[in-house]
């Protein structure tokens, strides 16, 4: 079957065998007559026009209020969007427009189903927000046809919310970050709540899964909250979601454990009255638990409010086509007359559709919407299109003097233990704008000076509860990712570390986030925020006791098509021969384990075999090695000659896969010179310095590099070559004898090398 078989519209789910009792654990209300007869049609008048607009945008290109009869030719040529959450995206934002204008209610509205865009831009157009940022978007019958025949077209708004979206903090691609992105945004927000709609098909993957749990990292004494509502509307693309077919005892009893007082609004004849009220409750549910928290008293593991939306997918839309369901069936997910530009029977139900909503009450001839309208509106510090948290709050971190923690010469240090003091000092001079978001616990990953500064923020944990503190330890790079986004875009820092491998867990969330990033940075309305910063410990080199399942650098090559902010690479005189003038061989490291290795090598070269010439480069931005014009940062043919030469041979050690760097380098000239090592997928439980030898990557394999390149250059050398090739090879083969016998390294292996 190639769609979802179903006998009825909007079909109810089979009855759970879960006790009845179990209802009493959701809120229930009386919803009769909650609002005023005239509230009840401003309401009523916004959402009609809100969802006539949204059909609209998919469909027309032109006589954008019905003005004559719809033809053929006024359909766009390519039929694109998603209609099925649109009515529901649509009620939401109506009902909160309402309580904001009512209470003066500081809000955001984050949008899981992101392809319902044409709900969010019809009411940001509605409430003139559009205007604000895109002056030709007027509040008039021009702006209004500009909008409806630009969406989805070449040019225009896309079918999926981004960042040229007034309000918007969240990418509307890929599904499954906005509840995590929510709460991101709400800590050290106290007076901010997020109304964060998530779709049901969003809720059935892993990412949003496990971000229900974030209730548990949010102090109500310092940071808002996040209202999740749960629309389910029944179906996906051509199946019925996980839930849509659970009923109300079982979604009840799922959140309930979850932590949150779960609120089901599903009157479908009462439907403003029912969420009206809701939504009253709910913002009264969390100033109740806010006030207990900031008075000194704490309610310990408080029920935070959520609500369950049930409505019909595609809801208003068209009730069936061709003899089949349309509203209240999967079929109205996307384009619900798929055929309006050809077909005449489905251009007719378009025409009907349309006319349901009653344009010509809904705007004036000069396209204005009425002013029963633009009443529930609210004014423009609070309208959900204009809020500053979206787009210009952004706060500079302080930052302490990285001198401080340096080590002398000679010295040896952890890097991770000095960069926990140095986070430790930044924790102190950002009390409320700076958090660490990180799936594996600091003291596995050395930050753990950072917890003498601050503490852990689990409020379910009796011994972090209420403590303000900065670190936020959840088991899951989705969450982590998805709360660092939503508390960088709404203005504050925060830094990911992480277990090199399990970065790449995140790899789309972060290339979903450049995208925005990207596209905000060429609005002209959006300032800048911070950057994601990620920390990579526990690197492949020094997983050797964790084996192959933890040794994994593939998130560099993710990052590699990113934009980086700083360029750097630089020839290391005091590891160089003659301060790098004049080499037989350029040895490059990239990585500091690499980089080590390379210093190693040319001081083993120092002692070993003094007539060869080296010149050693460390490189920090990969980004300069590719073709000039390819990339802001790449070196220029002149600058890269310079610093790699014009002829000499070149060898990369590589903290990555080697086919990464060769991609970087593919556009410049004479490459066949290049040599590369790096990761290689060889590796097990051994010992850091096996790891080297397993990937062809230790000091003896970049000395033998060093050795064959420069041969072709200097006599010298190749006259002795081949024997002293051989020599080293045999130095590397009785380090590995030592680690297979002893289960360990030699113990000064890692010493800091000497160029005597």
């Amino acid at each position: 079957m190639p769609g979802q078989q179903i006998a009825q519209a909007n079909p109810p789910p089979d009855p759970s065998q879960l006790p009845d009792d179990i209802l009493k654990y959701g809120a229930h209300l009386d919803t009769k007559d909650y609002l005023s007869h005239d509230e009840l049609k401003k309401i009523d008048l916004f959402t009609r026009s809100a969802n006539y607009i949204a059909a609209a945008m998919i469909f027309l290109n032109d006589n954008v209020l019905l003005e004559k009869k719809i033809t053929h030719d006024m359909i766009k040529p390519r039929l694109l969007g998603h209609w099925g959450t649109c009515p529901g995206l649509v009620l939401v934002y109506a009902h909160l427009n309402r309580i904001i204008k009512k209470t003066g209610l500081d809000a955001l509205y984050v949008v899981g189903p992101g392809h319902g865009a044409p709900a969010v831009l019809s009411c940001l157009w509605l409430e003139d927000s559009m205007s604000t940022f895109m002056p030709e978007y007027t509040r008039d019958y021009e702006g209004l046809k500009k909008l409806i025949s630009r969406f989805s077209v070449p040019g225009g708004f896309p079918s999926h919310i981004n960042a040229e979206t007034p309000g918007a903090i969240h990418e509307g691609g890929e599904l499954g970050y906005a509840l995590s992105v929510s709460f991101g945004a709400v800590m050290d927000n106290p007076d901010l709540i997020v109304a964060c709609v998530v779709g049901d098909g969003e809720a059935e993957t892993g990412p949003t899964a496990t971000a229900w749990h974030a209730n548990k990292y949010i102090d109500p004494a310092e940071s808002g909250a996040v209202l999740p509502i749960l629309h389910v509307n029944g179906f996906k693309i051509s199946e019925r979601t996980i839930f849509g077919v659970m009923d109300n005892k079982e979604i009840i009893a799922l959140y309930t454990g979850y932590g949150y007082h779960v609120r089901v609004v599903e009157d479908i004849d009462d439907i403003h009255n029912d969420l009206a009220a809701s939504l009253e409750w709910a913002v009264s549910e969390i100033r109740k638990i806010q006030k207990a928290a900031r008075s000194g008293s704490p309610i310990v593991k408080p029920r935070w409010p959520m609500l369950v939306l049930r409505t019909p997918k595609g809801w208003t839309g068209p009730k069936t086509l061709h003899g089949e369901f349309i509203e209240g069936s999967f079929r109205s997910h996307q384009v619900p007359l798929p055929l309006a530009k050809t077909d005449p029977e489905e251009l007719a139900l378009l025409q009907k559709w349309l006319e349901t909503y009653n344009p010509k009450e809904l705007f004036t001839k000069e396209g204005l919407p009425i002013d029963a309208i633009l009443d529930i509106i609210p004014p423009d510090g609070k309208k959900l299109g204009l809020r500053d948290e979206a787009y210009k709050t952004y706060q500079p971190l302080h930052t302490p003097d990285w001198r401080k923690f340096t080590c002398n010469a000679g010295e040896e240090e952890s890097c991770m233990k000095a960069i926990g003091r140095f986070l430790k000092d930044v924790v102190e001079e950002n009390p409320k704008t700076f958090r660490i978001f990180s799936p594996d616990e600091l003291v596995s990953n050395k930050l753990d000076a950072v917890l003498d500064a601050t503490s852990r923020n689990f409020q379910w944990d009796v011994a972090s509860r209420a403590k303000g503190g900065r670190v936020v330890e959840i088991l899951s790079e989705h969450t982590c990712q998805g709360m660092l986004q939503g508390y960088t875009l709404t203005g504050r820092t925060g830094l990911f570390p992480s277990y090199e491998a399990f970065l790449g867990i995140v790899h789309t969330m972060m290339v979903q986030y450049s995208k925005f990033a990207k596209m905000a940075s060429e609005t002209t309305w959006r300032q800048p925020c911070g950057s994601l910063n990620y920390l990579e410990t526990s690197t492949w080199t020094r997983q050797e006791h964790n084996g192959f399942s933890h040794q994994n650098p593939s998130f560099i090559g993710a990052v590699l098509n990113l934009k980086a902010q700083f360029a750097r690479a630089s020839v290391w005189k005091f590891a160089s021969v003659d301060d790098g003038v004049n080499p037989d061989v350029v040895l490059v490291g990239i990585g500091v384990e690499m980089t080590f290795e390379v210093i190693a090598a040319a001081a083993l070269l120092r002692k070993l075999l003094p007539a060869l010439r080296v010149r050693v480069v460390n490189v920090t931005d990969l980004m300069i090695l590719s073709a000039f014009g390819q990339h802001p940062h790449a070196l220029t043919r002149e600058a890269f000659e310079t610093l790699f030469t014009t002829d000499r041979r070149v060898h990369f050690n590589y903290h990555g896969y080697p086919i990464e760097l060769r991609g970087l380098l593919g556009g410049r000239q004479n490459t066949d010179r290049i040599t590369i090592e790096g990761y290689s997928e060889e590796g097990t439980t051994t010992s850091p310095f096996d790891m080297m030898l397993c990937n062809h990557t230790s000091r003896y394999d970049v000395a033998i590099a060093a050795i064959r390149g420069g041969s072709h250059f200097n006599e010298r050398v190749a006259v002795d070559a081949h024997g002293m090739i051989s020599y080293i090879k045999h130095m590397g083969q009785k380090e590995r004898d030592y680690i297979y016998k002893h289960g360990k390294d030699h113990d000064d292996i890692f010493s800091i090398p000497k160029f005597d």
